[in-house]
Parts: C-alpha cells; structure tokens; sequence
C-alpha cells in the first residue's frame, strides 16, 4: 500500500488536492497553513477568523501573493474563488463547514463550544473533521463520533497533538500482539493548580503564547484533558484520580509501572499517566508472556523487562496534523477516536473560592481547572464535565477552593452547543 506521501503526490500528479477548511488562525492555525502549503496533494483552500486580518497574514506568511486571497463572507464568492485556486479568508465559520468545495475542515479553535460547533455543522454538511479541540472531544465526541460514523464522514483528532502521538505507539504496539500496560506523556513544567493568565503573562509573552493556554498546561488541566481522550480510545484508565505525576527519566519508566507488589508504583494495569521529567516526549509501557519475545528485546537492549518503554521524544502539533488530513481523506481512517465511548471524564475543580452568583470564566482561566476521574466516578459525584464549563455558568452556591463542581451547583444563563450535545451523549450511551 502506498504511504501518505505518495499517495499525496498521486493525487496532485492528477490535478486535484484534498481542499481543506480551517477555523481558527491562531498560532497552531497559522503553522498548519505555512505547513500544508509546502505539500504535495493538499491545500488550506478557506480559513476563518473572528479577526480576518489574522487569516490574510497568516495565508501571506506561507507565502500566497496577497492577489490570490479573496476576503468575503459570501458563499458564491467564496466557491468561486476556491474554483479559480484562490484562498479564502472569512470571518465565517459557518462558511467554512458548509462550503460545497471543502473536503475535510479542522478545528484549531481551542474552545469547547466553539469546536462542538465546529465538528457538528461539518459532519452535517458530510465533511471530515478533524479537531485540534481536545477539550470538545472529551467532552462529546463519543456522540460526534457515532454521527460521523452514520454519515460515512471520518471524526478524528489530530496527528502531533499528544493524545494522537500517543495512539500511534499504542496501534504499533497492538498490532504486534504485546500487552499495553500503560500510556502516557511528559509534563514540561511544575504543577501549579493555582496559575491563571496573569501569573502566565510573563511567560506567555517570552514564549509567543496565549497566557491562557499555558496556564492550562501549568494548572494540569490540559494534560488531563490529553490522557482523558487517550482513555476515551483505549479503554485504558487512570490509576488514581488525577493520576499520579510521578517523577522519572525514560529508562526508569518500565520498574515505575510495575505494580506495587512487585515493586513499582502503580495499582494496576491498562492506565494512562503523566511524567515529569521527559518532556516533551510520549510513552507506552509494553510487555509479553513469550520468552522468545523477551529474549529478543534483551537482545535489542530494550532492558532486562518484564516492562520495556517504547518512547517518542517529539510532537510536532499542528505541523503533523495534515497527515491525519489525509488519512481521513484518502484512507477513510482516524488517527485517534473515542472508540471506547466515556472511559474517564475531566472534572471541574474550584481554582478558588466561589461565591453564589459568580460566573466560571474558562479552560486556563481564574475559576477552575480539570481533574481526570474514572468516568464511572464522575457520574456517581455528579461531578460537571470540564468542557461545558464558559462564561454563561453560573454558581448557585457558595463552592470552596478545591472542590469538585457538580451539576447542581451551577446553573446556564444561555444553552450551549455542547450543553446540548452533552445531553443528548449522556442519554444516547
């Protein structure tokens, strides 16, 4: 079977390209434009952004003549530019998912409402999705998924992002019959519950980051939102509540994830985890009963077992995720989906005390950040989905610092999206 790479340059030997819609010109959207441009078989055909202006620099940047960027909002407009090989910049996103000439869109919003949005209007309109929306996916792909299916549309979240990076090793593995003990990935900074963007201001400026965003990474959120939708694929689980974060290198993974009782630090098998100390790589623990197998991976110096580390030390975000474009368009397959439904939930914890009346904010905000439980936990507590969680949530009641929020402690002054798609998940499974 051809690989992507070829099967990519067959398609633009052919005259065609897989035309691809993105919304959200970010810097993970910006990447993945300036990236596809440089390929073979694919391009970046129309981009959304409620600031348009970040669509024509981003789409000048990756080296398009500003003659070839057709600004509207208008669907003929829009198709007929794309028809002429143009680019298309809107503020639309709405013009992203419904464009006739679009094969496959993605998702680089980041926001939970937004990207529920995103992915339901294009499996509608019987497009491919991909999410670079990892918070969205959590929270309703099981539902996403179980439509994209009926429509024959791939639902997929996206090759570079962790999670994915993850799954790539968990397939490698699968296929060739070991046993999976355990998955997961680097930490690259100090657990600080208490960050928000101002704390990450300073840093974020450095960096060329949004200070929300790496607040999510400091206050753990975002890594248990990445081992929860590696879960969601796997069946696998946390080993405690909020996993463990052990400290470790690379080499000393295999004895860590032994069980206790044998000498290691875990209670069991089959989990997800975060390490700190081998950032920014991913990691699956494997093992084997046969003795020919753990003969030869002595041989190999892959260690002395019975666990062995398979480890990538790299994930390149959105400049992978065309490879997950193209699996879905060309093969019809997913590089990660949440194939085992709800198999971990990330909560929502008070990141400070809350008083009746107090509106949440967001994802790496100042009001809260997520907790990975056991699906099954989560549901007993009552305990509110993470990704449900925007400015129009408002506390009933007094809510202390630490606390998991539950539904009834909150209240919508306006119905969401994902609200409602939520609802639908949790009756439909």
């Amino acid at each position: 079977m051809l690989n992507l790479n070829r099967k990519l340059e067959k398609l633009q030997n052919e005259g065609s390209y897989i035309k691809v819609g993105l919304v959200g010109a970010g810097q993970m959207g910006r990447g993945m434009i300036s990236q596809i441009e440089g390929m073979k078989g694919m391009r970046v055909v129309i981009t959304s952004d409620l600031a348009v202006e970040n669509v024509t620099n981003a789409y000048k940047h990756a080296g398009i003549d500003a003659a070839s960027i057709q600004e509207t909002n208008d669907k003929e407009a829009a198709s007929k530019a794309v028809q002429e090989d143009k680019v298309v910049a809107t503020k639309d996103m709405k013009l992203v998912t419904s464009l006739p000439e679009v094969d496959v869109v993605v998702d680089a919003t980041g926001i939970p409402n937004v990207g529920a949005e995103i992915a339901w209007d294009s499996i509608l309109n019987n497009k491919h999705i991909i999410m670079l929306n990892v918070e969205a996916d959590v929270t309703v792909g099981p539902l996403l998924k179980k439509m994209a299916d009926s429509a024959g549309v791939v639902y997929t979240g996206s090759a570079g992002d962790e999670p994915g990076a993850i799954m790539e090793l968990y397939d490698f593995a699968d296929a060739m019959g070991f046993e999976i003990v355990a998955l997961g990935k680097g930490k690259n900074n100090p657990l600080n519950l208490e960050a928000n963007p101002t704390t990450a201001e300073a840093e974020a400026k450095e960096k060329g980051s949004s200070p929300k965003m790496l607040a999510s990474f400091q206050d753990g959120t975002k890594t248990m939102v990445e081992m929860n939708a590696v879960a969601n694929a796997t069946g696998f689980s946390p080993d405690k509540p909020g996993m463990h974060g052990f400290e470790a290198s690379v080499q000393e993974l295999p004895k860590v994830f032994l069980e206790k009782d044998k000498g290691g630090e875990v209670n069991g098998k089959r989990i997800v985890e975060f390490i700190n100390g081998i950032a920014p790589g991913v990691f699956a623990i494997i093992a084997s009963d046969k003795e020919e197998v753990n003969a030869e991976m002595q041989y190999l110096k892959m260690g002395d077992g019975p666990n062995y580390v398979l480890y990538r030390p790299y994930h390149l975000t959105s400049l992978e995720t065309p490879l997950s474009i193209a699996k879905a368009y060309i093969d019809h397959e997913a590089t990660i989906a949440p194939y085992y439904g709800l198999q971990a939930e990330t909560v929502t914890v008070a990141k400070k005390d809350l008083k009746e009346g107090e509106h949440l904010d967001y994802i790496g905000g100042y009001t809260v950040y997520g907790h990975i439980l056991k699906a099954e936990e989560a549901k007993e507590q009552k305990a509110l989905p993470l990704g449900l969680v925007d400015r129009n949530v408002v506390s009933k009641k007094d809510i202390k610092k630490g606390e998991i929020i539950t539904y009834d402690a909150v209240e919508q002054t306006e119905e969401s999206t994902i609200w409602k798609l939520r609802s639908i998940q949790d009756r439909e499974f």
